[in-house]
């Protein structure tokens, strides 16, 4: 069975995007990486996928006049690629309705907080100020609204007294990095249903047993 043709999209240091790399790593594993694209050329990830040679291109948001255009040129490496998936990994862009409409239920974004609380870039100096006493991360199919979408899988982390953004983030990272992998998989087993913006997966009892739980 052939596997799922992934890009993955990213601005910065790349962490989950070395996660997805590792998963797909394994010959069992039913996606790959079939290109990485970042909108700033100095961004980490790029040396992350050459180094297991996956294309690592650049498209600079700055060289188009709307995001439209943008968008466009991204739509164009991800064709050229013969991508069936994309996933957002640290992608500091907002991406147009109609590219995200083009990728329904085919484009998935990893978020920091317990969706739907927390949305935006700031989701550990929010959960702390708030007082939550539990955070964590989402791996969602994205919609046009920032940090909305059906969710597929959560990973819960407790808030500990004398939190910083920096502490917390890193327990929810290490979250992260088991989440992703674990949705890709789904997705690429044919496994995800939305049905009123609710995923279902099939299977859902051992679904249900892969779910990360709260971690200390």
């Amino acid at each position: 069975m052939s596997k799922l043709r992934v890009g993955v999209l990213i601005s910065g240091n790349g962490s989950n995007l070395q996660a997805l790399i590792d998963a797909c790593q394994d010959t069992n594993f039913p996606a790959e990486i079939a290109v990485v694209i970042s909108n700033k050329a100095d961004a980490f990830g790029l040396q992350r996928a050459r180094e297991k040679g996956i294309p690592a291109l650049v498209i600079d948001h700055k060289e188009f006049d709307t995001r439209a255009q943008f968008d466009d040129g991204l739509q164009h490496l991800l064709d050229h690629h013969l991508v069936d998936a994309v996933l957002l990994a640290g992608f500091m862009r907002l991406l147009s309705p109609g590219f995200v409409q083009g990728w329904h239920n085919k484009l998935l974004n990893i978020h920091p907080s317990l969706l739907p609380s927390f949305k935006g870039v700031h989701a550990h100096e929010e959960a702390i100020a708030a007082g939550v006493r539990i955070s964590g991360c989402s791996v969602h199919f994205v919609r046009a609204e920032m940090d909305v979408g059906p969710i597929i899988v959560q990973a819960a982390v407790p808030v500990l007294a004398g939190d910083t953004p920096a502490s917390l983030g890193a327990r929810v990272l290490a979250q992260e990095h088991q989440c992703y992998p674990l949705a890709l998989r789904w997705l690429a087993e044919g496994r995800l249903s939305v049905v009123d913006e609710k995923v279902t997966i099939a299977g859902a009892a051992e679904a249900e047993g892969a779910l990360m739980q709260p971690v200390s």
